[in-house]
C-alpha cells in the first residue's frame, strides 16, 4: 500500500472541493471520510476498507471513481470489507 499520507493527499485531490480524510485502524483497514469542509457535513463514510491492491496511482484513481459514483447515487456511508 502507498503510505497513508500520500494516499490521503491523492484521495483529497480527487474530491475537491470536498475534503477527504483517510486513516488506518489497528487491524490495518482504512476509514475514508468525504466531507464538506466548511460545515463538516459528511457526504460519504466508509469503514473497513481493505488497503490491499491500493499500491498504485491507477488503483487509487479507480477507487476515487467508484466513490464518486456512490456520492452521485446519494449514499452516505457503508462498510466495505475485503
Amino acid at each position: 500500500m502507498i503510505p497513508i499520507v500520500e494516499l490521503s493527499r491523492i484521495m483529497a485531490s480527487g474530491f475537491a472541493p470536498l475534503s477527504c480524510d483517510c486513516s488506518v485502524n489497528p487491524q490495518g483497514f482504512l476509514t475514508i471520510r468525504i466531507f464538506e469542509p466548511e460545515s463538516g457535513r459528511v457526504e460519504l463514510l466508509l469503514t473497513g476498507v481493505s488497503p490491499q491492491g491500493l499500491d498504485s496511482i491507477r488503483a487509487i484513481s479507480n477507487l476515487i471513481g467508484e466513490l464518486r459514483t456512490e456520492l452521485k447515487a446519494g449514499r452516505r456511508g457503508f462498510a466495505a470489507f475485503g
